[in-house]
């Protein structure tokens, strides 16, 4: 919205949006939002921002239908709106486990505002709380929990943390991390079912142990919301499909952030991306080419996380790689981890070195790779690479 306006569209702009809040920065979610009582997200832009953009906001709405023949949305309230441009960005569903017990109070998710407050209020000290999934969202919610003194198991199917985006040993390091703060790690470990009358009571895993539990997060991934795009004909294909111009298959509807599978040229592929850098960048990178711009979207990807204080990045998205180059001190949470292919720079990983990490990314969107022994060597500089 705000980018289209800046791009001299003067048209009627509308946004629905099936959250009752207005527009908000996720990122807190996780983060910010659990770690202490009181804290909340901060909205995209200030109330009188819309009205002063003449953008209609549709909150609380959700959007049923669309009619490609005649350019109409159909929304969950009977509103029907025209369009001449169509922009979705339907992000992510939740994963949900369909196991016994699953209905039960103090089960949560997280990808709301509402869900992050819902989860915050269950964050007492001495409480059991059990997490389902080693990704970042259900590592993040650990973090928050042990760090206000809740009891925290971590429940993870594969064989170690962040598995499905990061090599072994940065998994290994944060299992080091969290285990070093007192949260129980439990590796190839699945979910039976779950106890209680109401509430969660217990955690039955795989394994047949029990879990006591006064809440239970579930974070096993995000599914693309596409239900509108397959029921109006539109190319999907794990995301809705779009081009380096973030056109779908129909040329007046565009689509932008998690719900997308893009064709990102840097990497040569088509990507899908849950990161709060692509879901902004892309949509104003759409935004501009409704408004006639016809401007390739092309970046390295670029994803972060905070856990007991450790920040880690990663740029890129690398689907193959042949070598490991590490700089410092990986396993002691102090360094960088670079992935090569044939020689290739094609992805690295920073554990609390942000600095440098700015320009291994320019690196990486420049198509430049070092030598091995120069990404290696502390004495090297890396704005020296970039020269």
């Amino acid at each position: 919205m705000e980018a289209m306006r800046a791009n001299g569209f003067g048209g009627t702009i509308h946004l629905i949006g099936a959250e009752a809040a207005p527009p908000y920065e996720r990122p807190p979610l996780s983060k910010e939002m659990l770690m202490e009582s009181g804290v909340d997200c901060a909205l995209m832009h200030p109330g009188n921002f819309y009205a002063d953009k003449d953008i209609t906001l549709h909150l609380g709405v959700t959007a049923t239908g669309i009619d490609r023949e005649t350019r109409v949305v159909t929304n969950s309230d009977g509103t029907r709106l025209s369009y001449d441009r169509l922009l979705l960005c339907g992000g992510g569903r939740v994963r949900r486990l369909d196991i016994p017990g699953a209905a039960l109070a103090n089960i949560h998710t997280l990808r709301t505002i509402d869900d992050s407050r819902a989860i915050e209020a269950l964050l007492k000290p001495g409480n059991s709380i059990v997490v389902v999934g080693g990704g970042f969202i259900g590592l993040e919610v650990a973090s928050a929990a042990r760090s206000r003194g809740c009891a925290v198991t971590v429940v993870e199917a594969a064989d170690r943390l962040m598995g499905r985006a990061l090599p072994p040993e940065i998994g290994d390091a944060f299992a080091n991390l969290h285990r070093t703060h007192g949260v129980n790690i439990r590796l190839n470990t699945g979910v039976e079912h779950f106890i209680g009358e109401t509430e969660i009571r217990e955690v039955v895993t795989t394994n047949g142990d029990r879990l006591p539990a006064n809440a239970v997060i579930v974070g096993i991934g995000v599914d693309p919301d596409t239900a509108l795009a397959d029921a109006c004909g539109l190319d999907v294909n794990n995301g809705v499909v779009v081009d380096e111009f973030c056109r779908t298959s129909d040329p007046d509807i565009y689509a932008a952030g998690d719900v997308t599978y893009h064709f990102n040229p840097l990497l040569g592929r088509h990507v899908r991306l849950e990161s709060w850098q692509n879901a902004q960048n892309q949509a104003i990178a759409a935004a501009g080419n409704m408004c006639g711009k016809n401007e390739i979207f092309a970046e390295i990807p670029w994803f972060w996380s905070d856990q007991f204080g450790v920040n880690l990045q990663m740029s890129g998205a690398p689907d193959i790689w042949d070598d490991i180059a590490i700089r410092g001190d990986v396993a002691g949470l102090d360094g960088i981890l670079f992935q090569l292919n044939e020689g290739n720079l094609v992805g690295a990983i920073s554990l609390n070195r942000a600095r440098d990490m700015r320009f291994v990314k320019r690196l990486m969107t420049a198509g430049k790779s070092p030598p091995r022994d120069a990404l290696v060597d502390e004495a090297v500089a890396f704005r020296d690479l970039l020269k």
